[in-house]
């Protein structure tokens, strides 16, 4: 497999590992928007978080509750983001399932940009009553 992940996890890429278990590896993202960005990712092959299995998602989440810890406490971070992008569309550019621990201080300068706007009439009805259809 291609998978730049994938590689990492069987050795065959260097990388900064800071955790591993039977479900997961954490390492130093390579090109961090904060020092002390960290990568949580599954050792399973799954493009998105979605193609992951609940009981997966179950043992992934449990990890990188673990990992975030951790980099709070040992980057001295006042906060943190956790970020999944899912899917090209969304800034995901590796398809292979991980999640983002960014650690935060105030005044570092790193922006989120959201651009927040308000539903046309009607819309947001609309919007709520397809996704409550859509729940198992």
């Amino acid at each position: 497999m291609d998978c730049i992940f994938c590689k990492i996890i069987r050795g065959e890429i260097p990388s900064s590992k800071l955790y591993e278990d039977e479900n997961c590896l954490a390492i130093l993202d390579i090109n961090p928007v904060a020092f002390g960005h960290t990568l949580v990712i599954s050792r399973r092959h799954y493009p998105e978080f979605l193609d992951a299995p609940p009981e997966a998602m179950t043992e992934f989440m449990k990890t990188g509750y673990k990992v975030i810890g951790a980099v709070v406490k040992g980057t001295g971070a006042e906060g943190y983001n956790l970020l999944v992008n899912n899917n090209r569309c969304a800034g995901q550019v590796i398809p292979h399932l991980h999640l983002h621990v960014i650690p935060r201080k105030n005044g570092d300068g790193l922006r989120f940009e959201w651009n927040p706007r308000p539903y046309p009439e009607g819309e947001m009805e609309k919007i709520a009553k397809a996704i409550k259809a859509s729940l198992p």
